[in-house]
């Protein structure tokens, strides 16, 4: 069986969102999994990145937080919760990020949690640079071989979030996340599980919701990812800019998504194989 990390972030225990991630640890429990939690505000997580992040600095009279994070990462000086939770996704198979969206994003506490953990040498800047390569990430680095889901819940109706909506579409919104902070060093990224009005959500409508969220956690390591092109695969030039000819029909960030026709990509290592199988699949929420 595999291993899974939530990563929650609600300062309420008996919030929808709380919910939520308890029946993800019992699902994912009776399926044999082992399940780790990093609980963000019930840890009182220091969202903020400093100089306290490190326990010996390069520079001490300016900090660069970018030169303090290699330097520390590479030489084992990173402060010990930070370190802590590197060891936590190293372990994980697959990672659910748990949490509301607040003003068209993630709280600022788990803002935070990327911020600190994904420290350079961990998370980016890793790989080589030539010709048309730039590192290896979008598919590829040190988290690859992963998957991840979001399971977001939203206060707004469903159409807000809709291609025509006023709030914009759910996936342009989550694409920082899940192309920007998960894919790019390397997780495979599962369409997000998301609830909408999640604030007049009722006991009775309750039930449906739970068994939605119980069949997408069960296919956590089977259902498809979002089919995000990879870096490297040869769909970029060596400015990172898509080739011509490929995302035609598409806008925005959708021509960064694989789609039918398009020349398969020269993949680099076989776990990211899955990232070029289908275009991205729509989320209706619950």
């Amino acid at each position: 069986m595999s291993n899974v990390l939530i990563v929650h972030a609600h300062p309420e225990p008996r919030s929808l969102t709380s919910a939520l991630k308890d029946l993800a640890v019992e699902t994912l429990s009776a399926q044999g999994h082992t399940v780790q939690i990093s609980d963000l505000y019930a840890a009182n997580w220091k969202a903020v990145a400093d100089r306290a992040d490190f326990l010996e600095q390069t520079q001490p009279d300016r900090l660069s937080y970018v030169a303090e994070s290699r330097h520390a990462f590479a030489t084992g000086t990173q402060s010990p919760d930070v370190e802590a939770e590197q060891r936590k996704l190293l372990r994980a198979d697959a990672v659910l990020l748990s949490f509301p969206m607040w003003w068209f994003g993630m709280p600022a506490i788990l803002k935070g949690w990327v911020d600190r953990v994904f420290a350079y040498g961990f998370a980016y800047g890793v790989g080589t640079h030539g010709g048309e390569r730039w590192g290896d990430r979008y598919g590829e680095g040190t988290l690859s071989g992963r998957r991840a889901m979001l399971s977001v819940t939203i206060g707004g109706r469903a159409p807000h979030y809709g291609e025509r909506g006023v709030n914009g579409h759910l996936d342009d919104l989550l694409w920082p996340i899940q192309h920007g902070m998960l894919f790019y060093p390397g997780i495979q990224v599962l369409p997000p599980f998301a609830v909408y009005q999640s604030d007049r959500l009722s006991e009775a409508e309750w039930p449906a919701v739970a068994e939605a969220y119980r069949r997408r956690i069960t296919g956590i390591f089977s259902d498809r990812p979002i089919a995000y092109r990879t870096q490297n695969g040869g769909h970029y030039d060596g400015q990172q800019v898509l080739k011509p000819g490929l995302g035609a029909g598409e806008t925005g960030t959708r021509i960064h998504l694989v789609q039918p026709g398009d020349p398969k990509e020269v993949l680099y290592g076989s776990d990211r194989a899955a990232a070029a199988t289908r275009e991205i699949e729509a989320c209706s929420g619950s």
